[in-house]
């Protein structure tokens, strides 16, 4: 699997290269899928993606989450659109190193289909990307002024070679992304962890505090949230200010745990054990 970004002014050639890439990668490794990501191919115009600020955050939005969805499956994704900006080019090297996969740039220097208007603010928008940003490498330059445009160009030989070929732990000129706990957080947004953890939490203390206030399980200093969750043992009652307080460093030691290891649970079960195993370290009998 590898993420392919286009760069260039607005039409340079970066379509037609994109073609050319994609045509070339198909006669190369025809088992692999390969596939561009650019405005038509979501059915949308050229001029009514750029014409504002917010058509445009729309815009990146949603090429963002095809080419999310697009490199959890084998293959090769060309993306060729809104790459002019630095910013969002280093939102798909993020993309690509949470994936665990190889990553490159193409640069295009230089079909009518845009506004003048629109041309001339993407144009004055336009960041050269730089080889020496981890973004922004390895970068392929092809200069359509001096070189034709061909799936046998030099340029695009090279990008094919460098995206198909073999890597394993000799490999010194390839290199493929790594995941962080950085980068892996971009891919769960909707199970945020820190959400669940701290739901969770907040969850254990308010049936500490009713199980206290109610005398249930005292007799034994024993609370139980649930069949498949460990009981809680007290060997004293605990205020409500003590637990809130053993809580945020649990959260705190929990977070700081998670950057040099495993992230943090997603679901609020697993948070639960951990926080219960926690409080029985702590103020367990």
């Amino acid at each position: 699997m590898a993420l392919v970004v286009m760069c260039g002014q607005p039409c340079s050639g970066k379509s037609e290269a994109a073609a050319c890439l994609a045509a070339a990668l198909r006669s190369s490794v025809p088992d692999v899928t390969v596939r561009v990501i650019d405005e038509s191919s979501l059915h949308l115009g050229r001029n009514e993606s750029y014409k504002d600020m917010v058509v445009e955050k729309n815009l990146r939005g949603v090429l963002r989450s095809e080419v999310d969805r697009s490199v959890s499956r084998d293959g090769i994704i060309i993306v060729d659109s809104l790459n002019n900006i630095k910013g969002y080019r280093y939102e798909l090297w993020c993309l690509a190193r949470a994936s665990g996969i190889r990553y490159c740039a193409r640069q295009e220097k230089g079909e009518p289909s845009y506004d003048s208007n629109i041309f001339e603010d993407l144009a004055r928008r336009f960041e050269r990307p730089d080889s020496r940003s981890r973004w922004d490498s390895p970068l392929f330059e092809l200069f359509p002024s001096r070189e034709e445009i061909v799936e046998s160009s030099p340029v695009i030989a090279e990008a094919v070679s460098y995206l198909t070929k073999k890597v394993d732990s000799k490999t010194r000129d390839v290199k493929v992304l790594q995941p962080t706990i950085a980068t892996q957080s971009v891919r769960t947004t909707e199970g945020n962890s820190l959400y669940e953890m701290d739901k969770a939490t907040q969850e254990v203390v308010s049936a500490i505090v009713e199980a206290q206030s109610g005398g249930l399980g005292l007799a034994m200093n024993k609370i139980s949230l649930g069949a498949d969750l460990p009981t809680i043992n007290l060997r004293r009652s605990v205020g409500l200010p003590e637990l809130r307080s053993l809580r945020r460093t649990f959260i705190k030691l929990a977070g700081q745990y998670s950057l040099s290891g495993r992230p943090p649970p997603t679901d609020a079960d697993s948070a639960k054990r951990m926080f219960v195993d926690y409080l029985n370290r702590e103020i367990g009998g």
